[in-house]
């Protein structure tokens, strides 16, 4: 038997619920915050012209009617005109990105940085994560970071420590971990979080699915330019396909365990389909346990390999019974103690982050994410270090590790020849 259960409308959800959640925190406006805007233009900067970035400009703009894009910055200038011509078409009113404001080049972040902007969009590929969120908080502006926020434990620290200088300064900070925003989620972990299904002793997530992009080499391409243009098949660009995208599945495996760290995991990983050179360094396949201390355990299992059956789903199994979030099929249920199916609205969550976002800035009650998405991002990049190496490896272990996946922020260059590691054989490759 389904218990019935109803939300209220997006806007009456959203003032009264805030990010509460989420487990946001709303700080309290302190002596030298950004001030509220009110009603003011709400001016935003994108930095990362791709599709991620061009579809969170869009929604940002539709989510705030008085939001302006101001700003854009991109490494490829045909990146940033096709975002630019894309947004136009959507939104001509808004898009108010003159050819002055339009910076092409590494450098291109700090221009919109420096800008007269409240907050920017962060969606470049991962490995520029850390370094553009330190210099947009160092520069006091809001922000929308992308997941993952990093690929490796050193790029973890400094996105942890800009989260503490944002709460300080009053920022908001919002990741993209979109299922947070999702209201059949919220309601589903609300209920787990309740007790609905007693206590929690093992989550399962897996996500299977099939093989993605890829971009062919042309003549005029140097290897910098090759390797960005493809920039999901580089471990230190993208911190591998389990850092990249799997880290949703262990953002809600997280989430359904109360945020609590595990102690430590172990697994393995490989390469079995996408072996060819255009696929880089990165893995098709992981296998990932977590050890969450007191017998609660979390697993992983994804792979990305054509014509294969595809899944992506959660399984949370505790004391008193089960939940289940299937996304393809669209399910968020409880069975055991308290049998019951979501069938309240729905909503866009791509959204619903920029309009809660948006309220924290204008209502001066900042919101900040930085260290979920902290948090998030380690367990993934925890996941993939334990999967290259065979080897059990403990939180601690892995967030303290100075391994660096790639070259320092001020080394980018397009003459920069950065070697492709091989390809990681567990049981013989080292991380820690």
């Amino acid at each position: 038997m389904s218990n019935q259960f109803s939300f209220p409308n997006r806007r009456s959800f959203i003032k009264s619920t805030g990010t509460a959640l989420l487990g946001s925190a709303f700080i309290p406006l302190a002596v030298g915050s950004p001030k509220p805007l009110r009603r003011e233009p709400l001016k935003v900067g994108l930095i990362g012209c791709g599709g991620r970035g061009t579809g969170a400009a869009a929604q940002a703009l539709k989510a705030d009617p008085d939001a302006v894009l101001t700003c854009m910055a991109d490494a490829f200038e045909d990146y940033l005109e096709e975002s630019y011509q894309s947004l136009i078409k959507i939104n001509p009113e808004r898009v108010k990105v003159d050819q002055a404001q339009k910076f092409v080049g590494f450098d291109g972040f700090q221009k919109v940085i420096d800008a007269d902007v409240d907050v920017v969009i962060l969606t470049t590929p991962p490995a520029f994560r850390p370094s553009h969120f330190k210099a947009a908080v160092d520069a006091g502006k809001h922000v929308f970071c992308e997941k993952p926020v990093a690929v490796d434990a050193p790029g973890v620290r400094s996105v942890l420590e800009t989260a503490k200088k944002a709460k300080e300064k009053n920022l908001s900070v919002v990741s993209g971990f979109t299922f947070r925003y999702d209201f059949p989620k919220r309601a589903l972990f609300k209920r787990i979080q309740d007790g609905d299904i007693g206590e929690v002793r093992s989550v399962y997530t897996v996500r299977n699915g099939g093989g993605l992009w890829s971009k062919p080499r042309q003549d005029n391409w140097k290897e910098m330019e090759y390797q960005l243009r493809n920039w999901y098949y580089y471990d230190w660009l993208s911190g591998d396909y389990l850092v990249e995208m799997m880290v949703h599945s262990l953002d809600m495996m997280s989430w359904a365990l109360g945020d609590k760290l595990p102690l430590s995991a172990t697994g393995t990983g490989g390469r079995q389909s996408r072996t060819e050179a255009i696929f880089g360094n990165i893995y098709d396949h992981f296998a990932i346990e977590y050890d969450y201390g007191d017998h609660i355990k979390g697993f992983h299992h994804s792979r990305q390999q054509k014509g294969c059956s595809n899944a992506n789903r959660l399984e949370v199994t505790g004391r008193e019974g089960n939940a289940v979030v299937d996304i393809g099929k669209r399910i968020h249920s409880t069975y055991g103690k308290h049998d019951w199916s979501y069938d309240g609205e729905s909503n866009n969550p791509y959204e619903t982050q920029h309009e809660e976002l948006f309220q924290a800035i204008r209502s001066g009650k900042p919101m900040n994410e930085g260290e979920l998405m902290g948090n998030s991002t380690m367990l993934a990049v925890l996941g993939r270090m334990v999967g290259y190496s065979g080897q059990t490896i403990t939180w601690e272990e892995a967030l303290n590790s100075n391994q660096t996946l790639g070259p320092k922020p001020e080394e980018y260059h397009w003459d920069l020849q950065w070697p492709v590691p091989p390809v990681a054989i567990p049981g013989v490759t080292k991380v820690v």
